[in-house]
């Protein structure tokens, strides 16, 4: 057998397609033995756990199967799961992370943080749209004969100069942080586990939930899905939104209570825009497809080429890095994985 590490790499063609850019995954393969899977479908993870002996890495990827006891224990000698898409929950189950993972020093690697540059993208562009009624106008100028609605005023606190709410400094929190910096923004983030060094370090204001809806302009929300964060947004905090404010949602629908936001939409006090909903998809009779002021989009901030492509780039940087013993930039904290999106 060669002296370079064994990576059994469970993707399918079509996901290394999408997440590596030419000759990247040409790469991987040169600096590595790599075992791929050469089939059109997904492995189960029986088949996973049947090719595993002797590897060093898995590299898996979207529509990847859960990793069972049989992978580790065909795999001693295993160092890195390396995850080439986002969150790891479904594929490392918790007794797994318990049994195998966290004792034998396992690193687990997500390429979250590559898919995040999308979503932060995604977040900004959806505050503009919605704070500038884009949508709203251009809908009037098709759909009658008119130039110029009254309906929304054409001024008013945009992005430039204005307060920025920030709830997480998750990795999508952080990169839109970062793309607001030429706005000359005030940013004010909500975040529980952010240290005040940090938010010194990124030149933002940390502060309590209550107080960032009440002080913000525009509220942009990048929290995990965990049962802490269920409803975490409900009447307390839209009360607080000033009149004319927008609310962005690119995290996940169940972080905010969609019975009182349909309220406060419904009023015509906020504008919002939704890439993720609840339920998602929204039933073809959800009272928010009603709502003009209501921007709904199919949970698509996550894509573009840019972060695929640097999902594939961190992967392969994972690999090198955690078999020359260095850091794992993207390495899950799984000492406190319950924490984790």
């Amino acid at each position: 057998m060669s002296d370079r590490k064994q990576v059994l790499y469970v993707c399918t063609a079509g996901h290394t397609q999408r997440v590596f850019r030419p000759g990247k995954y040409e790469e991987m393969c040169a600096l590595f033995d790599v075992t791929a899977n050469n089939g059109l479908g997904n492995w189960s993870s029986e088949e996973v756990a049947g090719r595993a002996g002797g590897m060093d890495a898995i590299v898996t990827g979207w529509g990847a199967p859960p990793m069972i006891a049989q992978v580790f224990e065909a795999a001693p000698d295993l160092q890195i799961i390396a995850h080439s898409a986002g969150s790891v929950h479904a594929l490392i189950p918790d007794a797994i992370a318990e049994q195998f993972i966290l004792p034998r020093g396992i690193t687990v690697f997500s390429a979250n943080g590559a898919i995040a540059a999308n979503v932060a993208e995604s977040a900004v562009g959806m505050l503009l749209m919605a704070m500038r009624h884009w949508v709203h106008f251009s809908n009037y100028i098709h759909d009658t004969p008119h130039w110029r609605s009254s309906f929304y005023d054409f001024n008013g606190s945009f992005l430039l100069g204005s307060t920025v709410g920030v709830v997480s400094a998750s990795k999508v929190g952080r990169w839109v942080i970062r793309l607001l910096q030429p706005w000359e923004c005030e940013i004010l983030v909500y975040d529980p586990y952010l240290s005040d060094e940090d938010a010194a370090e990124m030149g933002v204001d940390k502060v309590e939930l209550n107080e960032l809806f009440a002080r913000s302009d525009h509220v942009t929300v990048h929290a995990p899905s965990l049962p802490a964060t269920e409803k975490m947004i409900g009447e307390e905090q839209l009360a607080l939104l000033r009149d004319g404010a927008t609310l962005v949602n690119t995290s996940r629908g169940s972080v905010i209570d969609h019975d009182v936001l349909f309220r406060h939409a419904q009023a015509r006090r906020i504008h919002v825009c939704l890439d993720v909903t609840t339920p998602e998809p929204l039933e073809p009779t959800s009272r928010f497809r009603q709502l003009d002021n209501v921007i709904i989009t199919p949970h698509v901030s996550g894509s573009g080429y840019y972060g695929y492509h640097l999902i594939g780039d961190m992967t392969v940087q994972a690999l090198v890095d955690c078999f020359a013993g260095n850091p794992v930039d993207g390495a899950v904290p799984m000492d406190r994985f319950e924490t984790i999106a």
